[in-house]
């Protein structure tokens, strides 16, 4: 089974992608909405999160905005929220990888917006990076609600530059020429990882 690690800078369309690898029968693990649950009232997360940042209770759930205000810009606030979520994010990513494997597919991805700076890309066969132009990015970014240049511009401080992930990608997945292209990019690589499934399977009966 190939792992396919999916990841790329903030405003470049991970989501939309993901969302065709679906829709073409790939599973995908969506790290973001893993910790999103992790952090649900009665999740793994919420409960230490709570004593840490007591303050970010808000009508029984974490307050993701108060939350987002303690750990940006303070190193040791984001180090000890990480030290919550990642060991529970890895124990969930193994588990998906171990289902999907049993079940017989041949491919499935990980979703990941970290995956380079988090070392997490040692995990995948093939890596898959999103990439528009930047004029296009900040667009996408800065029509978010709560979004402003100086919080764009400390999360692009935590991430690797785009032009650095394209080097290390094994795919590079357009999102800047509408989605049709986008749409045809992620089939190219689908049935690349198939074809490449089935001449290994081949050669394996062979010998």
């Amino acid at each position: 089974m190939d792992i396919l690690g999916l990841t790329g800078s903030i405003g470049m369309g991970k989501s939309t992608a993901a969302g065709m690898f679906r829709y073409l029968g790939v599973p995908v693990y969506d790290a973001d909405a893993n910790a999103h649950d992790l952090m649900a009232p009665g999740g793994a997360a919420f409960s230490d999160i709570a004593i840490l940042f007591p303050d970010v209770i808000v009508d029984g759930k974490i307050d993701r905005q108060i939350l987002g205000g303690h750990v940006f810009g303070n190193a040791d606030a984001l180090a000890q929220l990480e030290g919550i979520l990642h060991p529970l994010i890895r124990a969930k990513r193994d588990a998906f990888i171990r289902n999907c494997r049993r079940a017989g597919y041949a491919v499935v991805v990980l979703d990941v917006p970290l995956l380079f700076e988090t070392g997490g890309d040692k995990q995948c066969y093939y890596v898959a990076v999103v990439s528009a132009p930047g004029f296009i990015q900040r667009q996408r970014v800065l029509r978010r609600g709560g979004m402003s240049e100086r919080k764009f511009a400390g999360i692009l401080q935590k991430q690797l530059p785009d032009p650095q992930k394209r080097r290390r990608a094994d795919f590079i997945i357009p999102t800047g020429l509408g989605r049709a292209v986008t749409f045809r990019s992620i089939q190219s690589i689908i049935g690349h990882l198939n074809n490449r499934n089935k001449r290994t399977k081949n050669a394996r009966n062979r010998s």
